[in-house]
């Protein structure tokens, strides 16, 4: 079941689906949306981009718009789905604080476990949503499923934290946040670890100090990632030619995109498209 509701504008988008057998993303022209992936049941295994990740049991995947995902068996996965016009999680962090931790990860997807108790919180607000859904269409429904939404985002905020970032400053992990949501908005122009402590009023080392608390990758690659993730996005979905893939990513010379690429994926960008077209990736 697919429940759906437009603003008036109809341009913001918020929907839960469950009990569908299959759930997807259309690989060829993924959608901005947000998706919040609670398994409810057994392990299941989803194609995310061009990987393969698993499920587990009682817990909650978060993807970040634009991620293409298919997923088959998928009667016991609840989905929640909305757009930055529906709620913009960076406009209103002060309210959620999850841009940075939950979306924005400069990853293709993050998971977090439910507790029994946790289990029994999120099954009460996922019934809340399918009763304002099933409510006429008036002026209080939008901003009633919003504020459940903020609700759902908040308490997964909090599990992260609990989960990943217990025993480090709240300061600290600001610091984290903001980078990454700098990055997710610059990345394209900005491509070195001082543009981001010049617009943090931060030094590099610090920034790297602080990330070696919270990820196994360091600013300098969190910033590669995000840029060879957006290449290979582009080459997949996209008739762009390297050239102008190359220059939407701020590289002024094709060479060096080339084996930036290449370094990264160990592959060429012809070779990945080429690759990709064959369905190496599991897309077609």
């Amino acid at each position: 079941m697919i429940e759906q509701h437009l603003t008036n504008a109809a341009a913001g988008i918020i929907r839960i689906i469950h009990n569908e057998s299959i759930v997807k993303q259309d690989f060829a022209n993924p959608e901005q949306v947000l998706t919040i992936a609670w398994n409810r049941g057994s392990i299941k295994v989803m194609q995310l981009g061009e990987n393969e990740v698993e499920l587990a049991p009682n817990s909650l995947l978060m993807i970040d718009a634009g991620i293409p995902f298919s997923i088959v068996e998928a009667e016991e996965i609840v989905f929640w789905q909305f757009n930055r016009e529906f709620y913009c999680i960076v406009d209103h962090d002060v309210e959620v604080s999850c841009a940075g931790v939950l979306f924005f990860t400069l990853k293709d997807a993050l998971s977090l476990t439910l507790s029994d108790a946790d289990q029994l919180k999120f099954n009460l607000l996922f019934e809340v949503f399918k009763e304002e859904f099933s409510e006429e269409d008036d002026n209080l429904k939008t901003e009633m499923l919003r504020t459940i939404l903020k609700r759902l985002i908040v308490k997964m905020t909090r599990l992260h934290k609990m989960q990943h970032g217990e025993l480090v400053e709240t300061t600290e992990l600001n610091v984290v946040r903001q980078f990454n949501v700098l990055v997710e908005k610059n990345f394209k122009q900005l491509h070195q670890v001082q543009d981001y402590a010049n617009l943090m009023y931060k030094s590099p080392k610090t920034i790297s100090n602080i990330f070696s608390k919270f990820h196994d990758r360091s600013p300098r690659e969190i910033i590669l990632d995000r840029i060879v993730l957006e290449a290979k996005r582009m080459l997949l979905y996209t008739d762009s030619t390297s050239k102008e893939i190359a220059h939407e990513l701020g590289f002024t010379e094709i060479p060096h995109f080339s084996r930036f690429f290449k370094q990264k994926t160990q592959m060429s960008p012809s070779g990945f498209r080429e690759a990709s077209q064959k369905g190496a990736f599991g897309n077609n």
